[in-house]
Parts: C-alpha cells; sequence; structure tokens
C-alpha cells in the first residue's frame, strides 16, 4: 500500500488554496472513473469549493442514473464550455487515467494550462504529465485509492451517502463484482465502511447488473451462441462482434460491458478476448485467471495496457486482420507468457 501520508499534506492545500476545480476522467469512461469522479466532487463541494467535471466523452447508458452524471460536462458536445472550464481552472485533478492521452480532445488544452494538476490513479507505469502522480497499482481501483486519501485528509471516514455509493460503484465495477483484480481483505473492511455510511447496495447492484434492454440481452446470447470460438490448445476463447451486428441488435454503448468475462467460466479457459469494430480500428478487452498477464499482451501488441487479469487496447485494422494478428501473437507467445501461470 503507497505511503498516503506525503500525498494528503499537500493536497489539502491543493484544495484550500484553489478557487476553481476541474475534475477529469478518461475518454470511455467506466465505473471506476465515473464513480470516483463523482466521489470527489462530493467531497470537495461539501468543503465549499467551486467545482466542475468533464468526461472526454460520452458514458456508458448503464451508468446515467448514478447521482450526479448530469452535472459531468462532456467535451465532444459541449467543447467551448469545457474549453472554458480548463481556461478557468487553478486546479486539474485527473481521475483513474494516467497517460495524457486518454484526455481525447481535451489533451492539448489540458497540458498546456497553467492549473496545477494532480492525477490520482490505479494503473501501472505512470507518464510524467502532472505536478503531483498519486497512482498504487496494488489497490483494486482508484475509487479505493480515492476512499483512503479523503479519510485521511478528513480525518475519518466522509459521511455523505452520494461519495459512498459513487465510491461502491467504482470498486465493484473495476472488480467485475469481486471476480477479478487485485481487491484485498482492505478492499472489503472499505466496503463494509460505505455500506455502514447507507448505501442502498441492492439498488446499486439492480442498477448496474440488472438495468439492460431485452435487446441488450439477445445481443449477449447472440455473442454466446454464435460468436464464441474456443482456441483448447491455447486455453483461450474470443468473441468477436461487428458493427452490422451491434446494429441489428439496436446497440448503445456500453452494452457489451461484461462480455469479455463470459468465457472464463467455461472449464479450462485462462484467457478471454473480446473484438469489437469501431469506425477505422478494433476495440479489444482481455480478461484471465491466475497469473496470465494480458496487460503485457495489450501493451505489447494492441496499443493498450491495464492490469495483470483486466486490460484492453485498440488496433487500426480490420476486424479480420485484428483476430488473424491476435492468433498470431498467441501462437507465438502463449507458452512464454503462461509460464509465469503454472
Amino acid at each position: 500500500m503507497l505511503e498516503l501520508s506525503k500525498y494528503t499534506k499537500e493536497l489539502t492545500k491543493l484544495f484550500v488554496s484553489s478557487n476553481n476545480i476541474l475534475l477529469i476522467c478518461h475518454l470511455n469512461p467506466d465505473g471506476d472513473a465515473v464513480g470516483a469522479q463523482l466521489a470527489l466532487y462530493q467531497y470537495l463541494k461539501a468543503q465549499g469549493k467551486n467545482v466542475d467535471m468533464i468526461s472526454p466523452n460520452y458514458l456508458q447508458e448503464f451508468l446515467k442514473w448514478m447521482d450526479g452524471v448530469d452535472l459531468i460536462n462532456v467535451f465532444i458536445r459541449n467543447r467551448e464550455r469545457c474549453r472554458e472550464l480548463i481556461e478557468q481552472a487553478d486546479l486539474i485533478v485527473m481521475l483513474d487515467f494516467n497517460q495524457p492521452g486518454r484526455l481525447g480532445e481535451a489533451e492539448k488544452l489540458v497540458s498546456s494550462s497553467s492549473a496545477k494538476k494532480v492525477v490520482i490513479d490505479h494503473h501501472l507505469n505512470p507518464e510524467n504529465f502532472s505536478d503531483i502522480v498519486i497512482s498504487d497499482p496494488s489497490v483494486c481501483s482508484t475509487s479505493e485509492l480515492l476512499y483512503e486519501l479523503i479519510t485521511q485528509i478528513n480525518g475519518g471516514p466522509f459521511l455523505n451517502k452520494q461519495y459512498a455509493e459513487a465510491l461502491y460503484i467504482g470498486i465493484i465495477t473495476d472488480t467485475g463484482n469481486f471476480e477479478h483484480g487485485t481487491y484485498s481483505s482492505r478492499t472489503f473492511r472499505i466496503v463494509a465502511d460505505l455500506i455502514e455510511i447507507g448505501i442502498g447496495k441492492e439498488k446499486v447492484h439492480n442498477l448496474i447488473y440488472n438495468n439492460f434492454s431485452a435487446d441488450r440481452m439477445r445481443l449477449q446470447g447472440y455473442a454466446l451462441s454464435k460468436k464464441m470460438v474456443i482456441l483448447p490448445e491455447y486455453q483461450t476463447a474470443y468473441i468477436s462482434l461487428t458493427r452490422d451486428e451491434l446494429a441489428s441488435y439496436q446497440y448503445v454503448k456500453g452494452d457489451t460491458e461484461g462480455f469479455v468475462n463470459m468465457p472464463l467460466s467455461i472449464n479450462g479457459i485462462i484467457l478471454s478476448a473480446l473484438f469489437v469494430e469501431k469506425d477505422g480500428f478494433v476495440k479489444l478487452s482481455f480478461r484471465s485467471k491466475g497469473q496470465f498477464p494480458v496487460n503485457k499482451i495489450a501493451s505489447e501488441f494492441f496499443y493498450g495496457g491495464g492490469h495483470m487479469n483486466a486490460s484492453g487496447g485498440d488496433y487500426p485494422d480490420t476486424l479480420e486482420n485484428t483476430i488473424s494478428y491476435f492468433l498470431k501473437v498467441l501462437k507465438e507467445n502463449f507458452a512464454r507468457y503462461n509460464n509465469n501461470n503454472q
């Protein structure tokens, strides 16, 4: 666990001295990015601070019910307003990412800003693009790290239901409801604290995991029945979906969330991949069991990264060529990666 005391004093000074604080999450924000952003917003507003939020692009549908989401400015929807917020900020806090490219179109504006910049994140190998980097890959999520930071700064847990609920969502979504990730006994103690604050955990679970459309359920069935390929020689399964296939099921952003986890339920499968065709590139998601390092596959071959058991990337080619390339990577590297898993 990161020694947080060396950061909390400086972070407190920045919070106190800043007049306009801007919170920014990453492109294609997931539950942890949005949860951490909304939680920090709740804390800073309670301290009487002027706080705004930006997301580089649109949120996934299954997160739009969260309390405070309507206050997040979407850069690609309102560029002029977001430009003003970046220019006015004297403190910019970036949550759940450690590479400036994850800011999307906002990258140049943020990089050229004279505001103090802070990164709070839990991914490996952070780049140097801020004044303070608070990074701890040993925790399961940025939300867990933020809970620890705010608890120290606050002199004890911050007793606010919206804050607790946002952090809880960040933790459960970044661990696949505790199916993967670097969660620990401390994570569960934090979850217990959040529940004691008074979150509606049944409501949260229903809205996160039981709130999909009938079309999304049919897409999931189609993906598993018709598009899942099993490679027993590599203990691998993958699913691929074309843009036309997504459109035929009235796809909305976030509908394929969780699909990549499903093949890991098959006995003997330790690596799962999902390929989703986009405009001019293919989005990849990887999941694994044990010590199989999908983050190395993502970073070495697919312009991505992440955690050992949960990573993603992009590949600038057709879906067919991307799958062929993946199979080549698997053939040439599976034994090397799996050696750590024995």
